[in-house]
């Protein structure tokens, strides 16, 4: 199994993630103003870097016929890690309403089980336009709750909202799939 360019990209991010956790807890324990200033554009940029990885190795292996197992192993447990270090870190130095945070999470790791079941039935799990929105939504939230920005809270809550619905897609697929199914048997 060789490391292709969009494999490896994906195990970029996967490095960045803890790197962004660490620096996100650095700014709970400073008071020097200028010094968290510096945090949060270091703590965005490493974001926007590994975002954009993001994009690039789905984008290459689409594009380029370099899609893996692998890779469709480690490129959501790459985005998993990445939002999961951001929104637990900004939450740890209050950025994030702990509720909305907990909603994700649990909507991630929920939809995510629920994937792998349904492409054990060969349920097609590519995401939808809904899931782009979402992580759309997910990042610019991420950037503006990281750099401290007016409206991110806000922000934040759309992207649980659509994290949300996002995850009743996945759903409601599997049970179109499921009477689809049954009443093939009958």
């Amino acid at each position: 199994m060789s490391l292709n360019l969009p494999n490896a990209l994906a195990f970029i991010r996967i490095l960045l993630a803890p790197l962004l956790f660490f620096l996100l807890l650095q700014i709970d324990g400073v008071s020097n103003l200028a010094y968290i200033s510096w945090l949060n554009y270091f703590c965005a940029l490493i974001f926007v870097i590994a975002s954009i990885t993001d994009f690039f190795d789905g984008y290459i292996a689409r594009n380029w016929n370099q899609k893996t197992k692998l890779g469709a192993i480690i490129d959501p447990l790459a985005d998993k890690m990445l939002t999961l270090a951001a929104f637990l870190g900004l939450m740890m130095i209050d950025r994030a309403n702990p509720w909305a945070i907990y909603l994700i999470l649990v909507r991630e790791f929920f939809i995510t089980g629920f994937r792998v079941v349904m492409a054990s039935e060969n349920i097609d799990v590519s995401a939808g336009i809904a899931g782009k929105v979402k992580t759309i939504f997910q990042m610019i939230a991420i950037g503006f709750l990281t750099m401290g920005w007016f409206g991110g809270d806000i922000l934040l809550w759309i992207a649980v909202a659509l994290t949300l619905y996002s995850g009743l897609e996945y759903i409601l697929i599997y049970i179109k799939h499921i009477k689809k199914y049954n009443s093939s048997i009958y």
